[in-house]
């Protein structure tokens, strides 16, 4: 074979390869309108709800529902560490049901400050998502996210991202200067662990998204706004365009843990 035949044939190789990937691309997407009207009930805004504050409602972040309906999974740093209770301040739950907007009060029933992970309990059940294998988790591979990246502004419409896992790497991001370190980081490098890192940007109402298969709404880890913030760029007028989740093993473990599963 000729050296001119041989460039041809790899050209169209690399041509089908492509249009393969791209039609993958195009099968995956056309499953995602399924699969986010399925999941979507169950995934909340997350804050806490004072009577006679204004606004009565303080969005904090995002959160699904696992399990039996009743607990609701979200990032550690969005449930606040202390409540007005003088003036019956409580962490509740926001959702929408067809055109109502609804409210839950709600209760933290587990806390895992090490991977940013909470879990709080819900007297009325909800739909409720299913945790998958985050060892299945591949890097190319595609999945999406849902959650309020500028909480309830535009009011209780989740909004969808989509995003290819770009690397899967520790969580502890490199500092050039020794004034960078304080003592969470220190706590990462005694103890790091792995997480999702993806092309798609996430804002920080998008704290405790649930990020999952497109194809069976499975999660398979937890949007994470703390490594964003700590790239000191201003993730609202200025994004990165890149975000990280926490794999859901660490989940199903401090449901575990707390015999909550």
């Amino acid at each position: 074979m000729s050296d001119n035949n041989k460039s041809a044939l790899m050209l169209f190789q690399a041509v089908l390869g492509i249009l393969a990937w791209a039609a993958i691309g195009v099968e995956a997407d056309s499953k995602l309108p399924d699969t986010l009207a399925r999941i979507k009930p169950g995934i909340v805004a997350v804050g806490t709800y004072l009577p006679k504050r204004s606004p009565r409602a303080n969005f904090l972040g995002t959160g699904f529902v696992v399990g039996q309906g009743n607990l609701v999974v979200t990032n550690a740093h969005v449930v606040p560490e202390s409540l007005d209770t003088e003036h019956l301040e409580r962490i509740a739950i926001f959702f929408r049901q067809g055109n109502e907007e609804k409210m839950q009060m709600a209760s933290e029933v587990a806390l895992d400050k090490d991977h940013d992970l909470a879990v709080l309990k819900i007297t009325d059940p909800l739909p409720a998502l299913k945790l998958g294998d985050a060892a299945l988790v591949k890097e190319g591979q595609v999945y999406a996210f849902t959650g309020y990246p500028i909480g309830m502004v535009l009011g209780l419409y989740p909004v969808t991202h989509r995003g290819m896992v770009s690397a899967i790497s520790p969580n502890v991001i490199p500092t050039i200067k020794s004034g960078q370190i304080n003592p969470k980081l220190l706590r990462r490098l005694e103890a790091p662990y792995n997480i999702f890192q993806l092309d798609a940007t996430a804002y920080p109402g998008n704290s405790g998204s649930p990020l999952y298969d497109v194809d069976s709404g499975a999660v398979v880890g937890v949007i994470d706004k703390v490594f964003v913030q700590e790239s000191k760029e201003n993730v609202l007028s200025n994004p990165s365009g890149i975000a990280y989740a926490i794999p859901v093993n660490y989940v199903l473990g401090l449901l575990k843990d707390n015999n909550l599963h």
